[in-house]
């Protein structure tokens, strides 16, 4: 893979390859029963619309229902207690494929999945040691792209002062946290990082009140792995005339003179696979697929070079080109993070 296309993570050009399939919409996208096929996704708490890992999530599958002739819907989650009831509703609508959006939906997915033992399952962001016949998980090295914009923020900042604000602390939110430090202290030993959990995916204040509070404290680069709680770190940044970090999809439009890169985990890239393979009758229940960079799945956003010189660029790229060979790894715990930083 050329260098070049982690800075173009386009929907057109990641999935180019994937939309040449040799028969036709037509053909693929009715079930055994002639029917069409029907997918549809469980948000978290977050909702639809935010702005990062749910939305990305819808956007592939709206690919799907355009390019493979499904019929696409989802169900937002307004509290945790409505996985299992959202499982229900479209078990009972005769849904063919349900995907549960974030490790949050895990438990009442794995339920689901024993209860209705012929309904296909789908997980994003977590698996399980046994994985259900009727479940295949989702994974994303998202280590990696946090580690690029960690390097980006190390590269850029110039009061070696950065930060890092999370949704929740969880195993996911945490493969970000620990991603970025790590690229932070590789491109600047020197640097400091704060880091704050705020509890939540949804609270936009509270991720404006942490960001400001760590701007004051010195950081001029803030990355946010929290969902909408991002929105609101993202305006600080804009009101102060600050940098920021997005996630899971280029959040440059939110702010364009203070985003500076977003972490990119194409969420829509493993949608669009799942069903492309349920479609073409080849459904992998019972196992667990992981993206990366070698399928353009993760990376940093194209709209980087608004605002990152060209040889900040040309560093993470040589960086991300050692991911590829295997000559670098990024930490996705608290223990590997210390590991390779006492290194």
């Amino acid at each position: 893979m050329k260098l070049k296309k982690l800075l173009s993570l386009g929907m057109t050009a990641v999935l180019s390859t994937s939309l040449l399939v040799g028969c036709s919409t037509k053909d693929k996208n009715e079930g055994q029963s002639g029917k069409q096929i029907k997918v549809a996704m469980i948000t978290d708490v977050a909702g639809v619309n935010d702005q990062s890992f749910n939305q990305s999530a819808w956007e592939g599958l709206q690919l799907a229902e355009k390019e493979l002739g499904i019929k696409a819907s989802y169900l937002e989650s307004k509290q945790d207690s409505d996985y299992v009831s959202n499982i229900e509703t479209l078990v009972d609508e005769e849904v063919d494929l349900i995907v549960g959006v974030g490790m949050k939906l895990a438990d009442a997915i794995k339920e689901g999945a024993e209860q209705y033992p012929e309904q296909k399952f789908a997980l994003v962001d977590e698996t399980y040691e046994n994985i259900p016949e009727n479940v295949e998980t989702i994974l994303f090295n998202a280590e990696q792209s946090a580690y690029l914009v960690g390097l980006v923020a190390g590269k850029m900042t110039k009061t070696n002062n950065v930060g890092f604000i999370g949704g929740m602390e969880l195993p996911v939110i945490d493969t970000f946290k620990y991603g970025y430090m790590a690229g932070v202290k590789a491109a600047n030993p020197e640097a400091t990082i704060q880091d704050q959990y705020a509890n939540s995916f949804t609270d936009q204040a509270k991720g404006k009140a942490i960001a400001n509070q760590m701007y004051s404290k010195g950081a001029d680069t803030i990355f946010i792995a929290g969902g909408d709680v991002g929105t609101g770190a993202i305006e600080a940044a804009k009101e102060l005339g600050k940098y920021a970090i997005g996630v899971d999809r280029d959040q440059s439009s939110l702010a364009p003179e203070n985003v500076i890169t977003s972490a990119i985990k194409r969420v829509d890239v493993g949608i669009y696979e799942t069903v492309k393979g349920l479609v073409e009758g080849n459904f992998k229940g019972g196992t667990s697929t992981t993206y990366g960079l070698d399928e353009n799945a993760v990376g940093i956003a194209d709209t980087t070079k608004n605002l990152v010189p060209q040889d900040v660029i040309d560093f993470v790229n040589e960086q991300a080109a050692k991911f590829q060979k295997g000559e670098l790894t990024a930490p996705k715990t608290k223990a590997e993070y210390e590991a390779i930083v006492n290194k």
